[in-house]
């Protein structure tokens, strides 16, 4: 007799389904995620319904002529919190930050229904409509700049893109959390961009529908707003507000189709083309191409995937390079020529200037400028701060390496 002969696994609250040829198991409160083949999930099964870690192992031998270390796999199972206890030995789990932990999934049904999604589809398409008919309602770029004193331009813009942003990730959110998804909104960095994204990786233990569902609810209240803000231009309405609001949205929207910085749109192309995780594969296809070119050795990261993943990664890593690339150079380019030219200028006002709305203004245009730059700075070094020590010591000990060597 063994120990494992007496030992029982205790699971903690999870769902799974079927995705290929594997399953996806996890915790939808926590976001925690695994993907186990058939035989793993059977012995998943086999220990929920009380078999110990030697009758589950016996069992599968049995049924499958292999023999599975099924210890390993409640130990994996436990480091990734889906294990609550291993016979007497228990495993606690930190809490998890939730967003409006209030917010209830009997709350925000509402959110997937049908009537809600035909409301926002309608009042979208009839924005459209109305703009095809009386394209004059259409605001242009320069209407943004609807005041001489950049501050009043800069606070209406930040005031209309916060509020935006904040209805948009309530609406992933509220869809999350309708379909039993706890979801969590942060504040992140994407290249140059200072974003607000919500995590929502519980959503993979949902259907497809569902999925699509949530990863579109932002864009879509974002097409009605502006849908809306369209028709009471064309009621007579005549507010810069409607102006902002549009031209934002559109704006936003744009953002959204760069699929490469993971945007809303990335994640329904992601689901749409099979693949778990088609940005962090495109990258370690993009290094292993990168060590080939170096002359050093590299194993193809693509060897595993079927036919239609590997051609997805490989138009993808395309992308990737393409739309890094020309993000970045604008980016250096607007840093130039309109960032630190504001910062100047409103320097040099602050300086020479007698009037004192002038002086506060180019002050506040300072304060906001800079503030933004220095917030993206902090979350950029959270996000990246850990693979760039990683990196430093790692050329650091490559250095000392070849010194001794010399």
């Amino acid at each position: 007799m063994t120990e494992d002969d007496a030992v029982q696994v205790t699971f903690r609250s999870i769902r799974s389904r079927k995705d290929g040829d594997e399953w996806i198991v996890g915790r939808v409160e926590t976001g925690q995620i695994l993907a186990l083949p058939d035989v793993g999930m059977a012995a998943v099964r086999l220990l929920m319904e009380g078999r110990t870690i030697a009758q589950t192992r016996a069992e599968l031998r049995e049924v499958s002529g292999r023999d599975i270390n099924v210890r390993s796999l409640a130990e994996g199972l436990a480091r990734s919190g889906l294990v609550s206890a291993i016979g007497l030995r228990t495993f606690s789990q930190q809490p998890t930050k939730v967003t409006l932990p209030a917010l209830k999934m009997r709350h925000s049904r509402w959110a997937v229904h049908p009537a809600t999604h035909a409301v926002i589809l309608t009042v979208a398409l009839s924005g459209l409509v109305a703009a095809a008919v009386e394209p004059t309602i259409l605001p242009g770029w320069s209407d943004l700049l609807w005041t001489d004193y950049g501050t009043f331009v800069l606070f209406t813009q930040s005031l209309v893109a916060w509020c935006l942003i904040l209805l948009h990730e309530m609406a992933h959110l509220l869809t999350a959390r309708a379909v039993g998804v706890a979801g969590r909104v942060r504040l992140g960095t994407r290249l140059q961009f200072l974003v607000v994204q919500t995590e929502v990786t519980g959503i993979w233990l949902s259907g497809r529908r569902e999925r699509l569902t949530v990863y579109l609810s932002g864009i879509a209240l974002d097409a009605a707003i502006a849908g809306g803000c369209l028709l009471a231009i064309a009621a007579g309405h005549d507010s810069p507000l409607l102006v902002v609001t549009i031209l934002t949205v559109f704006y936003a929207f744009m953002g959204q189709c760069l699929v490469f910085m993971r945007t809303d749109l990335y994640f329904v192309v992601q689901d749409l083309t099979g693949c778990r995780n088609l940005y962090s594969d495109s990258a370690a296809y993009l290094r292993a191409l990168g060590r080939r070119l170096l002359l050093r050795p590299a194993q193809n990261p693509l060897a595993s995937r079927c036919e239609s993943e590997r051609r997805a990664i490989r138009v993808f890593a395309v992308l990737m390079v393409i739309g890094t690339t020309a993000c970045i150079a604008v980016a250096v380019q607007l840093l130039q020529d309109v960032t630190w030219a504001l910062v100047a200028r409103s320097i040099t006002v602050l300086l020479h200037s007698n009037g004192i709305l002038a002086r506060l203004d180019a002050l506040m245009t300072i304060i906001v400028v800079v503030g933004l730059q220095v917030l993206w700075v902090r979350l950029w070094w959270r996000q990246h701060g850990v693979k760039v020590g990683q990196a430093w010591r790692s050329v650091s000990r490559a250095r000392g390496s070849a010194s001794t060597r010399t």
